[in-house]
């Protein structure tokens, strides 16, 4: 029977829901087809005239989507083109999902540092946001958590350019989740070359877990660990009014240069001490002494500067 489970998305908003205006067919959802906006911020769809049934809009600071439902989960809506003939595509038992981001390198590159998603290079929390529905959508509705194998690179997805559009036939029998750019009688791209074997691991569960440093770049990592916990300089430090406090980089780097100095000292203390052994007993030539200890000292501490910083470099 059509209809059956719950058909809100929990926690998404209904502020911009269409459903009344535009009513839609009654499914049993078994499909989802992903979709980007190719914008930054929620749109209007025409007044919900173009409208899925879901978009989820990123919100940077909380590192989460904000999801706006405009249909139930079980109403056909209307973001897939439906030619005359052919098959059935909005109607299909297929409930669609908006991205807000955009799949086109030229378009990520255009909007340069200006906050954005570019979905085949989304950040984790992202797609565990997307995950976290298909989940949903899974244990709610029994849509399979598998889809195609190819998810091309936009423009190469745009038509069926990437040799993923599906036939007719294939399309009547998918289950699954996918993208705009596997839907025949349509050739938009989209979603371009989302990682959907990461998406489709993390709604499973199966994935690692979310790396915490995901989403940074280089730059704030580096910043994090060597510039802004700051040590303050010790009171007797000799340049404590010029320099107050000590990045802990350059203490690193001064403890292993003292340990590296000390390990060389002790080695050729040792290599001095083993020198004398040797000449232990009674007519001992005190010249022959001082010379071995000297050249055992030299030798130990060539030998053992080469062990100590040979695998140092890099630290």
């Amino acid at each position: 029977m059509a209809g059956q489970g719950p058909q809100k998305y929990p926690g998404a908003s209904t502020a911009y829901f269409y459903q009344n205006r535009y009513g839609g067919d009654l499914m049993e959802v078994n499909v989802v087809v992903l979709h980007t906006t190719e914008g930054t911020s929620l749109p209007d769809y025409g007044g919900g005239a173009s409208a899925p049934n879901l978009t989820a809009v990123p919100d940077f600071a909380a590192r989460k989507l904000k999801w706006y439902q405009h249909f139930d989960f079980d109403r056909s809506s209307r973001a897939l083109v439906n030619l005359a003939g052919g098959v059935e595509t909005n109607t299909l038992n297929v409930c669609q999902v908006e991205l807000v981001g955009t799949c086109d390198p030229g378009t990520h590159k255009k909007w340069g540092s200006a906050p954005h998603i570019y979905w085949p290079e989304a950040p984790d929390w992202a797609l565990a946001e997307v995950a976290a529905f298909l989940r949903w959508a899974n244990a709610e509705h029994g849509v399979p958590l598998a889809g195609p194998a190819k998810w091309p690179a936009y423009p190469g997805s745009y038509g069926s350019g990437g040799g993923q559009r599906m036939t007719f036939a294939q399309w009547n029998q998918f289950r699954g989740v996918c993208g705009h750019m596997h839907v025949p009688e349509n050739t938009h791209g989209d979603p371009g070359a989302i990682d959907f074997t990461r998406l489709i691991a993390l709604a499973k569960g199966t994935d690692i877990e979310e790396d915490p440093m995901a989403g940074f770049t280089a730059q704030e990592i580096h910043d994090a660990v060597w510039r802004i916990d700051d040590i303050a300089a010790p009171k007797d430090a000799a340049d404590i009014a010029t320099n107050p406090t000590w990045q802990p980089q350059s203490i690193l780097r001064d403890i292993q240069a003292r340990v590296r100095a000390n390990t060389v000292e002790q080695a050729a203390q040792t290599a001095a001490l083993a020198a004398l052994a040797k000449l232990a007993g009674s007519g001992v030539d005190t010249a022959a002494v001082v010379s071995a200890v000297q050249s055992a000292i030299a030798d130990a501490v060539v030998e053992v500067s080469v062990d100590v910083t040979g695998p140092a470099k890099g630290v």
